[in-house]
């Protein structure tokens, strides 16, 4: 199935059959949204997560700041350590949740720090990824750049991931 063939959500499609059991046997039903928001929505609620690629057949994960665009994902990212130049052209995967946003109790977890009323969700989204130089609107979306990565001064890098494949999980509470 290439990219465009992806089903829309809430379709079923029949995986090909094999041996009873097994993974490819059955049906596979992407995942409805989270409280009726898009997964790609999601990332608005979150300034952070994840990029995972490979680099130098090794693979990696690093922390990026991201704005939503036009449907697609911009990140920015420390350029010292060259991990832009690796996705460039390549298919990533970029990962965020709000794992960290609720605080936990005795028994119960803090609704006030999490606008999901104490539910958790991560969303994933893998695609081609390229460099790209934002206009001054998108930067300042992006909001102040941390001072130094690992003592280094910090210089930006940005990167495009155009989400072909979304994963989300919800845990309710």
């Amino acid at each position: 199935m290439s990219f465009d063939e992806l089903p829309a959500t809430g379709t079923i499609r029949r995986a090909p059959a094999g041996t009873p059991g097994s993974p490819a046997t059955g049906t596979i039903e992407r995942a409805e949204p989270t409280r009726g928001a898009e997964p790609i929505e999601l990332l608005r609620r979150v300034p952070y997560g994840r990029l995972a690629t490979s680099m130098r057949a090794l693979p990696f994960l690093t922390v990026a700041r991201h704005i939503v665009c036009d449907g697609r994902i911009l990140l920015r990212m420390h350029r010292g350590f060259g991990h832009h130049e690796a996705c460039n052209g390549s298919v990533v995967a970029y990962g965020a949740d709000n794992y960290n946003a609720v605080a936990y109790g005795a028994d119960h977890y803090n609704d006030a720090a999490c606008a999901d009323g104490g539910d958790l969700w991560s969303v994933q989204f893998t695609g081609p990824a390229e460099i790209v130089h934002p206009c001054p609107e998108q930067e300042r979306l992006f909001g102040a750049a941390p001072v130094s990565v690992n003592g280094e001064p910090f210089a930006p890098a940005y990167l495009r991931v155009d989400p072909h494949f979304v994963t989300e999980h919800t845990l309710k509470f």
